[in-house]
């Protein structure tokens, strides 16, 4: 090779040192505001779908009839992620957790998605980090693991567990919350309150009711008159101090107690307007562990899914939901 060529090829191999990350990063950001438009408008304009091939849904081995795994259809492998669904009567076969799996496959994730028992009927217990714990087990490589509503307890539950934590690169909390005490207080009562800020919601009694004939194993005689009597006041004394075996079963599902032992980058999303699980649990859970965690309150969100009736005013909002999605892609 003559020393002109040796001239043009090094010029070329420079060319596409400096060219290639941008292009890369560019799709990233991309699929990254494409997933977001999608997700906020519930599928209306389905921008994502229309850039990607659908992926394709098979179980997840080994664990097989627990877990699915959506792999994406794209020519690069797509990066692991694990999916805590919330309250989901259907587990992984719930529509709107295969909606969620199928989006997130198409952005760049191979997503696994196991069902969480005690959230197919609204009793959440320790044993459901178990699957969690499993779906991430069965990955290869550093994954991200994204925890949805409830869901977000078993996921950083299993993000500080010794077995799998250092497999865990980032950990996506959507609507989360970090006290069982206090979350209990806020579905049972409607108050919240963290710090200097507070308020109450008023929720639908039937809460109570479902509450009661999910867990009535779980709460004792005395308990149970209290919470029946639907008191607030009886109530928020319950849980100043619950009874010993219903306090380790709270302090037991409550991520604030092993925040600080998670290794991964923590990200919390939450909506302002959150009536189903208040914001004041991510102020509670950043508190906790300031380091390595990222905090965002946003009102284009509402629980876990885009605000109706919002426009796209709120431009500071979706430029940080997109800096999160940018930030997972990225991971």
């Amino acid at each position: 090779m003559h020393q002109r060529e040796v001239a043009r090829f090094t010029v070329l191999v420079l060319a596409l040192a400096v060219v290639a990350p941008v292009a890369c990063a560019g799709r990233t950001a991309l699929l990254a505001g494409a997933f977001l438009v999608e997700f906020l408008t519930q599928g209306r304009p389905a921008v994502l779908s229309a850039l990607t091939d659908p992926p394709t849904r098979r179980p997840l081995a080994p664990l097989e009839t627990g877990a699915d795994l959506w792999v994406h259809a794209g020519l690069d492998a797509g990066r692991p992620l694990v999916l805590a669904h919330g309250f989901a009567p259907e587990g992984k076969d719930d529509p709107r957790v295969r909606d969620a799996a199928a989006l997130l496959a198409r952005a760049g994730f191979d997503v696994a998605v196991p069902t969480i028992p005690g959230l197919t009927r609204g009793r959440l217990g320790p044993e459901d980090v178990e699957p969690v714990i499993g779906a991430l087990a069965a990955r290869d490589g550093r994954t991200v693991l994204v925890g949805v509503s409830v869901g977000a307890g078993p996921a950083l539950l299993a993000a500080a567990d010794p077995r799998v934590g250092e497999r865990v690169s980032a950990v996506l909390s959507l609507g989360g919350y970090a006290s069982a005490v206090e979350v209990l207080r806020f579905w049972l009562t409607g108050a919240f309150a963290y710090e200097g800020v507070r308020g109450r919601v008023d929720h639908d009694p039937e809460l109570v009711r479902m509450f009661l004939r999910a867990n009535a194993d779980r709460l004792d005689g005395a308990s149970r008159a209290a919470l029946e009597a639907t008191d607030r006041t009886a109530t928020g004394r319950l849980l100043d101090a619950p009874p010993p075996d219903l306090q380790r079963y709270l302090d037991a599902l409550s991520p604030i107690r092993v925040a600080p032992g998670i290794g991964a980058h923590l990200i919390l999303v939450h909506g302002r307007a959150d009536r189903a699980v208040p914001y004041t649990e991510s102020l509670r859970l950043a508190a906790s562990r300031p380091g390595r965690t990222t905090l965002v309150l946003v009102g284009l969100v509402e629980h876990v899914e885009g605000a109706s009736g919002r426009g796209w005013s709120e431009v500071r909002d979706l430029f940080a939901l997109w800096r999160v999605m940018y930030a997972l892609l990225r991971a």
